[in-house]
């Protein structure tokens, strides 16, 4: 007999999906201590998370203005062509992101959504006209399936991927007048 309900071992996995969330760096000592479980329960579970691919990597969540660039949100609405398998084998290979790269564009973020718009991508660029280079690109790769680009130049991160950002000065910089 089992010794964890199916209930219980998702929520043992959300636990500890919650606390990698906001420190991925965290040991599997301080994870089992902040979780209040064994080493070896903790190990298993991130393990299994990671072959399943639950957790698909880990990064670091920086100061973009400190490294000298700036994030965008791209905002792309499609036309109602039908979709090819060559449009999406280049969404699946990833070459957005190696065009991006190598014209000094990092393709943070790629995702299919519900509204007015289809796709929208978070890029981190040094500047506007870079990225509204990368935004010619896009159009010119998908040319026939791209009705509108919109780009929005992000101000200022209050969250970024679970992380607060720590520095509370910028942010209220934002919005006092006086």
């Amino acid at each position: 007999m089992s010794k964890s309900s199916r209930k219980q071992i998702d929520m043992d996995k959300k636990k500890i999906v919650a606390a990698l969330q906001k420190n991925g760096k965290r040991s599997i000592d301080d994870l089992s201590k902040h979780c209040k479980f064994s080493r070896q329960k903790v190990w298993r579970i991130i393990k299994r998370l990671e072959k399943n691919k639950v957790i698909w990597g880990y990064h670091a969540v920086v100061d973009k203005e400190k490294i000298g660039v700036k994030a965008y949100l791209i905002l792309i609405k499609r036309t109602t062509k039908p979709v090819e398998k060559t449009f999406l084998d280049s969404i699946v290979n990833n070459a957005l992101y190696r065009s991006g790269t190598k014209m000094g564009v990092e393709l943070d973020s790629m995702f299919y959504v519900h509204g007015p718009y289809d796709w929208v991508l978070s890029i981190t660029a040094s500047d506007i006209k870079q990225a509204k280079r990368f935004c010619e690109l896009v159009a010119k790769a998908f040319l026939g399936y791209v009705a509108d680009i919109q780009i929005l130049e992000v101000l200022c991160p209050i969250k970024e991927n679970c992380i607060d950002n720590p520095n509370h000065e910028s942010i209220r910089d934002l919005f006092l007048t006086e």
